[in-house]
């Protein structure tokens, strides 16, 4: 019996030992753990205040550029008003010419008339060398805003105005700013007989 005691406390602090070598290499992972993720938290807390910081810097840095810029473009940017060129122009300096493409008697003379009383300079009107179908402002180059303003005298609308060319219907236009082909719309019913100028 004597024995056997000895024998037995040995065994008790082996087993002991054992289960508490156990318990540590059981708890000491799980600590460890704990303390890497604890870690890992506070330096991921760290790296996204950086991240603000840092974008808080740069948006001070260039934001104010941004805005500057899109404040001078919107500076610059205008709508500019549609010029009113036919006010400077001088009628009597226009050489203009009345055709008559209808079958109206007078109705040359009476726009050629109508046009000297505003100031252009008429020549003696003439008959088209073809009917016309509607009526038709011609203007050499260079003298669009004043077919404009012939259409305005006319109370003819704009989509008559067109450029001069070979295919006008009249015999002869050298030295002419302007061509003017009455047509059935402005004619009407005829008109009285009229002085026609001699110039």
């Amino acid at each position: 019996m004597g024995r056997e005691e000895p024998l037995s406390a040995y065994l008790f602090l082996q087993r002991a030992s054992h289960v508490a070598f156990s318990k540590i290499c059981l708890v000491s992972p799980l600590h460890a753990y704990k303390q890497t993720s604890w870690g890992r938290r506070i330096g991921i807390a760290i790296v996204c205040l950086g991240a603000l910081a840092l974008a808080g810097f740069v948006g001070s840095v260039v934001g104010p550029h941004f805005e500057t810029a899109s404040t001078t473009t919107t500076a610059t940017t205008s709508i500019r008003p549609l010029s009113t060129t036919t006010s400077t122009i001088a009628r009597s300096s226009v050489k203009v010419l009345v055709a008559n493409g209808t079958q109206e008697p007078n109705a040359g003379g009476h726009f050629t008339q109508q046009l000297q009383q505003k100031g252009w300079n008429v020549s003696a009107p003439q008959n088209t060398t073809s009917a016309a179908s509607t009526t038709t402002i011609y203007y050499a180059p260079s003298q669009q805003p004043a077919a404009a303003l012939v259409a305005s005298d006319l109370g003819v609308p704009m989509t008559a105005v067109q450029p001069l060319t070979a295919a006008v219907p009249v015999a002869n236009t050298t030295g002419l700013d302007i061509v003017v082909v009455i047509g059935p719309d402005l004619a009407g019913n005829g008109f009285p007989a009229t002085t026609v100028p001699t110039t």
